[in-house]
């Protein structure tokens, strides 16, 4: 039997390690990172990051901003 924390509190399924996708839409552009580490929902597909990972997704948003494209496609790292 699962713990709670191996639990999706949204609809009870299993979270398990896995890969995602993240967008972000920044008005003048759309900023996409591939092979993003995540806890991934089995169920309802719910995706939650650890703390590391959404300050280096920050960072390569922000990076994204400066460079002014119309769309950037990155895999993380």
């Amino acid at each position: 039997m699962n713990s709670t924390t191996d639990q999706c509190p949204l609809c009870g399924g299993n979270k398990t390690s896995g890969k995602t996708t993240f967008t972000a839409d920044l008005g003048s552009g759309v900023v996409v990172v591939r092979r993003v580490q995540a806890t991934v929902c089995s169920q309802c597909g719910e995706e939650w990051m650890d703390d590391a990972t959404a300050r280096r997704l920050e960072q390569i948003v922000n990076e994204a901003r400066l460079k002014h494209r119309e769309v950037e496609v990155t895999a993380f790292a």
